[in-house]
């Protein structure tokens, strides 16, 4: 059997050498599988993709996709699948973080059973606070709103078959996550667990701007739930007017001791306003993926592949 492991990377100069030593230890001892290993280099600006191509690459075919410019590591994962040869197909990452070993452990627990996906989850994740909040938070939005199989640490590794690949490549989705993409296909799947390794060289490239992004296109790609919100406030406002309204309308009949003044009135209009905005914000995010969508540019665009040494 062969299984293609998927490496993005992004200005990952100080990793790369590391990587691809461990990468040939490991499948120097491991004989179960043949492995494939794909680089795909995210619109890199600093030497990582020259340092990939000069490194000995021992014990695995490889190759390296280069992309035109950045795109995002989730469409980098896209043109590693499209461009897989494996029975098997699964993600690593250039910090080592989540550990090699994980490979064989997918590769053993998907031979098993009639599984076509399985999951690597964390049982640890060693983030900062404000990261592990928001990872939490992220989680538990996802296991609500998306899918109920969502687990509460997330996940960053996964294998599945080849059926699975076909599938994803007949569907390569823009401002989407291919690991819900995959976590709602339907098939078979199970998990494993595994304690996340700390970065050993470099910063992360997972930024503030791009949770945010991906939180975004989280919801909007796989779930209802915010355009159903605008429409819970909307109906809720409506029900809060009609009966405010009615209130002070009983009240000056009864009482007329209503002082007329700009406070409420202010009041008012700037919740009103905040909500009709947040509405709004939510259908434009959905009329411009469909926008986007409509114009049918590539999630991405190859500049070149090049076929590593061996």
């Amino acid at each position: 059997m062969k299984v293609s492991i998927i490496i993005p990377f992004l200005n990952e100069e100080e990793n790369i050498v590391s990587l691809v030593e461990t990468l040939s230890d490991y499948f120097e001892k491991e004989t179960n599988f043949v492995a494939e290993v794909i680089f795909v280099n995210d619109g890199s600006t600093d030497a990582s993709k020259k340092i990939v191509i000069e490194q000995d690459h021992k014990n695995y075919s490889s190759k390296i996709i280069s992309f035109s410019k950045n795109f995002g590591s989730h469409a980098a994962l896209r043109a590693g699948i499209l461009n897989a040869s494996g029975d098997y197909v699964t993600f690593m990452y250039a910090d080592l973080q989540d550990p090699i070993q994980l490979i064989s452990q997918l590769y053993d627990k998907i031979e098993q059973g009639n599984k076509e996906i399985i999951w690597a989850t964390r049982n640890t994740t060693n983030n900062g606070f404000f990261e592990s909040s928001f990872s939490k938070f992220y989680s538990s939005l996802m296991k609500k709103y998306v899918s109920t199989s969502y687990p509460e640490k997330g996940f960053d590794v996964v294998m599945f078959s080849k059926k699975v690949a076909v599938v994803i490549n007949q569907n390569i989705e823009a401002n989407s996550s291919i690991f819900l993409q995959i976590l709602t296909l339907g098939f078979n799947q199970d998990f494993i667990f595994y304690d996340k390794l700390p970065r050993k060289k470099g910063i992360s490239k997972w930024t503030l701007s791009k949770k945010i992004k991906l939180f975004i296109d989280s919801f909007i790609a796989f779930s209802y739930a915010p355009i159903r919100f605008v429409t819970i406030i909307g109906i809720t406002l409506f029900i809060s007017g009609i009966g405010f309204s009615l209130y002070l309308f009983i009240r000056k009949i009864l009482y007329n001791d209503l002082v007329s003044g700009w406070t409420m009135l202010i009041s008012i209009l700037t919740i009103g306003f905040g909500i009709t905005n947040i509405s709004l914000g939510i259908i434009a995010e959905y009329l411009w993926r469909t926008f986007d969508s409509s114009r049918k540019r590539p999630v991405f665009i190859i500049d070149d592949i090049i076929e590593l040494k061996n």
